[in-house]
């Protein structure tokens, strides 16, 4: 059965970091709705002073948060020790776990600066996880084609029997950027349960099998429950991301950079960061 679409949002202007202007496609004000998802930032300007100031030293517990950046690049160094910069292509997938303190300092390519960051939750069993760093060079992402008229980029999950790098992640997650000729079709199967959700970077095209309304960029579709989507374009072509995952189904306390289960596992939390006992690992630098 194709899924029906549930909503469509348009992703709205945020300004977060030390000043980084972006759009935020869903966050938490849709929680619980896209379980095991908490937000999706969408940071696209060729204006150096809307990003320059980037996102200094700060925290995260309980969460991970998966950078992929399409333009420009971000410099990144956390209290494991990991530098590195995030380049066109290149995805960061980092599980905070029971602690992490990092800083993400985005630098533009001839004033152009483009990517997007998810933040997605991790179940009760695995807040206190132990901390890991995962950058997946572009290189390492295969991207298959069907039928001359739809590209995928793997970056978690599976398409046909290409499966993508980012793999053993506790939701089980899919995500794919996928990019469609005028007059193409996609379907794709997910599994019955699953969240799913799409978001437009460019063209338009129809999210579902009865093709009543287009869709353009920077806009949020969010599916109902079924075996499949189906989307298909007009006159235009269509960029998108694909993400689904399984919910996880428990109460959510979230407070900035950290997303627990309860408010005394939040307060707890802050309390250690303000003490300098918040990482639980040793590699502090």
């Amino acid at each position: 059965m194709n899924r029906k679409i549930e909503s469509i949002s348009k992703s709205k202007p945020t300004l977060e970091g030390a000043g980084v202007h972006l759009k935020r496609a869903f966050g938490y004000n849709e929680v619980p709705e896209l379980d095991p998802f908490l937000l999706l930032d969408d940071f696209h300007s060729d204006n150096p002073a809307d990003y320059i100031a980037g996102f200094p030293w700060h925290p995260h517990r309980g969460i991970e948060t998966v950078t992929y950046m399409l333009e420009g690049m971000v410099e990144h160094g956390d209290s494991m020790g990991n530098k590195g910069v995030i380049l066109p292509g290149d995805v960061q997938w980092m599980t905070a776990g029971s602690g992490i303190i990092h800083q993400e300092m985005p630098k533009g390519h001839n004033g152009h600066m483009w990517g997007f960051q998810l933040w997605v939750n991790l179940p009760s069993t695995h807040k206190m996880m132990e901390p890991r760093y995962r950058e997946v060079k572009n290189s390492l992402i295969p991207e298959i084609t069907i039928d001359k008229n739809v590209k995928i980029k793997i970056i978690c999950g599976e398409s046909g029997n290409t499966k993508g790098p980012v793999q053993d992640i506790v939701v089980d997650p899919e995500y794919l950027d996928i990019t469609m000729a005028p007059g193409a079709e996609f379907e794709h199967g997910i599994k019955r349960g699953y969240r799913v959700f799409a978001y437009v970077i460019k063209g338009s095209g129809f999210f579902d099998a009865d093709k009543k309304k287009s869709i353009s960029n920077e806009h949020l579709v969010i599916f109902k429950d079924g075996d499949n989507v189906k989307i298909t374009t007009g006159d235009r072509s269509l960029r998108f991301l694909l993400v689904s995952g399984k919910p996880i189904g428990e109460p959510v306390a979230w407070a900035g950079p950290i997303v627990m289960n309860t408010q005394e596992e939040l307060d707890i939390a802050f309390e250690e960061y303000r003490k300098g006992r918040f990482i639980k690992h040793n590699n502090m630098t």
